[in-house]
């Protein structure tokens, strides 16, 4: 009977806590709803309003749908697509309702050369004559960066701003991975292919040093050329301020001319309420960004038929689907071939923002490049970066257009089979035996090195899909493999260098190639429309709900150190052989 009883409590508790856990999904689906629909609503512009542009949010290719991301991510957690920012900064220019334009930034979190678009726009924005204000309690190198593209920059007399050069620090795992008695086995291609190096060296080897302190240099340089025109300092002066770190103080700030003016946040509001013809005791009219693009038209002639059509690339390449943050081989293919057969499609921009990933699932999406290009144009846009895999499938475009400061190339192949012998026998006591019916039946296993044999068997497969790999870009590129083997090896480019030796066509923005799509389309006329479909965000919730939970929680454990965790577990769950750059780019 007590067991009878136990059994049916437990049954009840199990009803009462799935009723809780379903009451809780479905109130946040409720939410999700009802903010989907309020995000549909066009927000009014009022009469003599500013422009909020807040850059301190998350600046990604595409804006994502309203998600549910405020659950797990906190209300702040708010990200926008760079190509919205500057569509809404051009329609700004002729919209009367927009008497000037505040931009927000003290950290923003985009890589250089989505910061280098952003920036554009913002100097783009200068030929309305309406004025554009930046103020910072704090600027970092990358807000300053942006911020400097103002008509005014203004600093809190008691901030900050950062301006020191730029260095670069790599994570080495080798030491961690022996004292936890696991081992790196490596088969790779290139002397540059550095993805690799954090598992088997301490240090960087020369050849990595070579390169990083290359690309490091190149977007110092484009860093300081940015500021040197808009700020109308000379970059020699500016370096030397960078050099001997003579920005120590507000003052320090104005003395140089890095900013216009030390002023609080009130005496800044007070210079917008005059702009806008406000009293000084009325309320500013504003926007945000993030509501202003509600407001923001189909780009192009909306009444024409013909279309140029952008895929947008962005994240590790992946077999299957993929997501909004993941470049997956059939969700992309798919889109590619759905532009290809659409009679309407004149044109494709395949805009590519990834570091690479699986060498199959990158000839996948190269293939249906390939098949494109042979019915109409295909360009390819870079944004940060497009390397390894991320070049491999824009290998094929008829024009490449990088960014001076996008990183790309990176031709070069890897596979990396961890052994947990040591670890499994040694320190947790664990021992396996078997049976195979062929010598090379286990091939792959982990809980033992790899055999003189299997490591000719794998090291013969990278060497092949190198081959590949060169071969499709000489085609793609019109050279020989010989001259794409020595651009390759895993050696990571600057766009500037890029467009010198002939792996890429233009230095451009993504807006130039959109238009070099249509002229070369011959369209007079034409609207953009992107591929592939944005994921539903309630589809995502109730698939990765668990996720997001954990990826919210290890961020709040680790902090900066997250993106650490987040490469070495990427690193040791990669299946396949992979083209690459595995180690992300922090510019500190």
């Amino acid at each position: 009977m007590k067991e009878f009883f136990k059994y049916v409590f437990a049954t009840i508790v199990g009803i009462v806590l799935s009723t809780i856990i379903i009451g809780i999904l479905g109130l946040i689906v409720l939410v999700g709803m009802i903010s989907s629909l309020d995000s549909d609503t066009k927000t009014t512009v009022k009469e003599n309003s500013v422009l909020y542009l807040n850059l301190d949010q998350t600046i990604i290719e595409r804006t994502p749908e309203d998600s549910f991301g405020k659950f797990f991510g906190g209300a702040n957690d708010k990200s926008i697509g760079f190509n919205d920012v500057i569509k809404a900064l051009k329609k700004a220019q002729s919209d009367e309702n927009i008497k000037a334009v505040y931009i927000n930034v003290s950290a923003p979190n985009a890589g250089m050369a989505t910061m280098l678009e952003v920036r554009n726009a913002i100097i783009d924005f200068k030929k309305s004559k309406k004025p554009i204000i930046a103020y910072s309690e704090v600027y970092t190198q990358g807000a300053y960066y942006l911020a400097s593209a103002a008509n005014k920059v203004y600093l809190n007399p008691e901030g900050d701003l950062e301006f020191k050069g730029f260095s670069s620090e790599l994570i080495f795992f080798k030491g961690a991975l022996e004292k936890l008695g696991i081992e790196a086995q490596v088969i790779r291609v290139g002397n540059y292919k550095s993805a690799v190096e954090p598992f088997i060296n301490t240090k960087m080897s020369d050849y990595n040093r070579q390169q990083v302190t290359a690309y490091v240099n190149s977007l110092y340089q484009t860093f300081l050329n940015g500021i040197a025109e808009t700020r109308k300092i000379e970059k020699d002066s500016l370096y030397q301020i960078a050099n001997q770190y003579k920005i120590q103080f507000p003052k320090d700030a104005l003395a140089y001319k890095m900013v216009d003016g030390l002023k609080y946040k009130d005496e800044v509001l007070d210079e917008l309420r005059n702009i806008t013809g406000k009293g000084k005791k009325d309320d500013i009219n504003s926007i945000s960004i993030n509501d202003y693009i509600k407001n923001l038209p189909t780009q192009g002639n909306v009444a024409s038929k013909n279309k140029v059509a952008v895929i947008y690339a962005n994240g590790d390449i992946v077999g299957g689907e993929g997501s909004d943050e993941q470049i997956g081989s059939e969700r992309i293919s798919r889109a590619i071939r759905k532009a290809r057969l659409d009679e309407n499609v004149k044109a494709i921009v395949l805009r590519v923002n990834s570091g690479g990933g699986s060498a199959l699932a990158s000839d996948v999406i190269w293939r249906e490049m390939v098949l494109s290009k042979k019915v109409k144009p295909v360009m390819a846009s870079f944004g940060d970066v497009a390397a390894s895999g991320g070049y491999y499938i824009a290998a094929g475009a008829d024009s490449i257009f990088v960014q001076p400061n996008t990183i790309t190339g990176s031709i070069g192949v890897f596979g990396i089979i961890p052994n947990f012998q040591n670890l499994l026998n040694n320190k947790l006591g664990l021992t396996f035996d078997g049976v195979k019916t062929g010598q090379y039946a286990d091939i792959m296993s982990t809980n033992r090195p790899l055999t003189p044999g299997e490591r000719a068997i794998i090291q013969k497969s990278v060497n092949k899909i190198y081959d590949t790999f060169i071969s499709k870009v000489a085609d793609g590129r019109k050279k020989t493999k010989t001259q794409v083997d020595s651009l390759g090896g895993g050696r990571v480019w600057i766009g500037t260098e890029a467009v010198k030796n002939g792996l890429a066509d233009r230095l451009g923005s993504f807006s130039d190639a959109v238009k070099s799509a249509a002229t070369k389309a011959k369209l007079k006329d034409y609207r953009v429309v992107e591929y592939p479909e944005k994921i539903d965000p309630l589809k995502e919730l109730l698939s990765s709900a668990k996720d997001k939970v954990s990826a919210y929680y290890a961020k709040k454990e680790f902090g900066e150190n997250y993106l650490y965790y987040k490469q070495m577990q990427k690193t040791l769950t990669n299946s396949g052989i992979q083209t690459r750059m595995d180690y992300e780019i922090r510019i500190k």
